[in-house]
């Protein structure tokens, strides 16, 4: 894959990281791509489904592994907005993935680079190729403009909640 595939496959998983964010998840976006061809389609999905394991890499390693017909998604490459947690950095390496390319780092949660290395662990008995930081800056603004609405819609909520108090006590 050349650095123009990774840009614009990127921007495809931008776009299904802002329908995670209209749906009310965190928006983060993956696809997986092979020879080619995106076989695999995610996006956090946590909120809407009630399900802790519904993070967007592991919901397009699913859909990969659906084509295959099989668990092993050999010769792929998967690309994320948000560097993978460590749920997802272990399903990456279970499913043989080859390639892994993510957007911006995850300072909290990362396991490829920031908080663990876990898909180059030579302990492993799998090793993907990585690249990061592909359209990093479009990635964070994401999440951090979703993270900023979220949390003044919170303290809005709590503005209305103690102003109707008060109007509740003078009745």
């Amino acid at each position: 894959m050349s650095e123009h595939d990774d840009h614009t496959y990127m921007g495809l998983c931008l776009d299904l990281a802002r329908d995670a964010a209209k749906a009310g998840d965190v928006p983060v976006g993956a696809i997986v791509v092979h020879n080619g061809e995106i076989i695999g389609r995610g996006r956090n999905v946590r909120e809407q489904d009630a399900d802790p394991t519904g993070h967007a890499e592991i919901v397009a390693i699913r859909e990969a592994a659906n084509f295959f017909g099989h668990w092993r998604v050999l010769e792929s490459t998967l690309y994320v907005t948000l560097e993978p947690c460590a749920m997802c950095a272990g399903a990456l390496v279970n499913a043989r993935v080859s390639r892994l390319v993510y957007g911006c780092t995850d300072p909290k949660a990362g396991a490829v680079d920031s908080l663990y290395e876990i898909p180059t662990d030579v302990r492993l008995n799998h090793r993907l190729d990585v690249v990061g930081g592909i359209r990093a800056s479009e990635c964070s603004e994401l999440l951090s403009s979703f993270f900023r609405a979220r949390r003044l819609a919170k303290g809005e909520e709590k503005a209305k909640m103690r102003r109707g108090g008060r109007a509740a006590e003078g009745a």
